[in-house]
C-alpha cells in the first residue's frame, strides 16, 4: 500500500522505457534507449499546492541500466519508493542548561538507541 501510495504522489521519478543512465546531476536524468535520448528533469525544491517544498534526489548512477517502471528519483516522504512518514513523536523544546540563548530540542536517548 506505501508504494502505491508513493507512485500516486508523483513524488518519484519514473523510468517511462529501459535503457542505460548516460547521465545524471540534481537538475536531469539522461536515459539512452532503443537509439534515442531521453530527457527527464527532476524538480528542485518547487512549492507545491500546499505550499510545500517539493524536490527530488536522483537514485541512480551513469551507466547503470534500468528497466522500465524503475524509479530513478526519490521524493520527499519517500524511502526506496516506499512512503515513509514516521512517527508523532512528543519532544521538549526547552532552554539548554539554564535560562540563555542556547536553545534545544530534547528527546529521549531511547528514540536514538531503538532507532524509532
Amino acid at each position: 500500500l506505501e508504494g502505491q501510495a508513493a507512485l500516486d504522489s508523483g513524488a518519484l521519478a519514473i523510468a517511462e522505457h529501459e535503457g542505460k543512465i548516460i547521465y545524471t546531476d540534481t537538475d536531469k536524468i539522461l536515459l539512452s534507449g532503443n537509439g534515442d535520448t531521453l530527457s527527464i528533469p527532476l524538480i528542485m525544491y518547487q512549492r507545491s499546492n500546499k505550499n510545500t517544498c517539493m524536490h527530488q534526489k536522483p537514485q541512480v548512477q551513469r551507466g547503470k541500466c534500468i528497466k522500465k517502471g524503475q524509479i530513478l528519483a526519490y521524493g520527499a516522504a519517500t524511502v526506496d519508493g516506499e512512503l515513509a512518514l514516521g512517527k508523532n513523536v512528543l519532544v521538549a523544546y526547552m532552554p539548554w542548561e539554564g535560562y540563555n540563548f542556547e536553545d534545544a530540542v530534547l528527546i529521549s536517548e531511547r528514540l536514538v538507541y531503538e532507532d524509532i
